[in-house]
Order: structure tokens, then sequence, then C-alpha cells
């Protein structure tokens, strides 16, 4: 085949350090726009965003050629250094290590965006280890064994 086809979504999910309540509503729509910047500078596509106070879920097009671990270090590298030099928070500001990588099929991407933006709604009833544990199930990936909790990592 003489030229490269590709359509690779990803929808991410990570975590304030130690799970901080610290992406309130009032700054949420920086924070998105800030990581919708690095996503474009990285060469990647943002489809979608959401999340709460705790942790982040991206719905990304990258390039077959942008490796995913480098994305997410740069994005959260990035976002993090970003928030601190605003002082968008009070106190230091960082991700917890880890994070969730799942593949998208193109279609099921609008059903992806819908469940992003409903965020708040959703986790008004389903926690976020319940959350993880699901993703998890879904894509055939082992859950974690110990409760992504305060302390965890997703």
């Amino acid at each position: 085949m003489p030229s490269t086809y590709s359509c690779l979504s990803y929808h991410i999910v990570f975590t304030t350090k130690r799970r901080a309540r610290y992406l309130s509503p009032e700054i949420r729509p920086r924070v998105y726009e800030y990581l919708g910047g690095v996503v474009r500078a990285e060469g990647g596509s943002l489809t979608e965003i959401g999340g709460v106070e705790d942790h982040v879920h991206l719905l990304v097009k990258l390039k077959p050629t942008q490796s995913l671990a480098d994305f997410v270090r740069t994005l959260k590298a990035n976002s993090s250094k970003w928030i601190n030099e605003n002082r968008l928070v009070s106190s230091r500001f960082e991700w917890q290590e880890g994070y969730g990588a799942f593949t998208v099929s193109e279609s099921q991407t609008s059903a992806v965006s819908r469940y992003l933006q409903r965020q708040a709604e959703h986790h008004a009833r389903t926690t976020f280890a319940e959350e993880v544990s699901r993703l998890c199930e879904r894509h055939g990936v082992t859950p974690p064994t110990e409760s992504p909790g305060r302390g965890g990592s997703a």
C-alpha cells in the first residue's frame, strides 16, 4: 500500500496527585483549554474533554508515529507546570503517576464524547474506583487489585 491510513482514537484518564480536588469548576475550562493546546502542539487532535475535581478524561486522536506514553508524559508535565506558574491552585499542583488509556473505535467516539461531557452527573452515582474497574473490564484489562482511591493511581 503506497500510503498510510490511520484513525487512532484514545480515551485517556488520569488523576490529580492523591486525588486532591484541585480542578474546581472555576479553573476547569482554563485547564481544559491548555490541555487542548498541548494536544495540538503534539500533533494530535482533541475530540472531547471532561472530568471532575480530581481527574480528567480526554478523547484524542494521535498520529501512528506518536508514542502514547511520551504523549501522556508531555501532556501531564506541561499542564502541571502551567497550572503552577499561573497559580491556579493554592498549593503545588501535580498529576498522579500513571494513567488509563483505552482505544476507541470510530463508531463509538460519539458515545464516549457524551460520556465525557456528563462526568459530573456520572460521578454523582459512581465512584472513580468503580469507573476505572468498568473501563478496564470493558477493554479486557485486568482491573487494579487495589482500589485507585485517594492514594492509588489510575
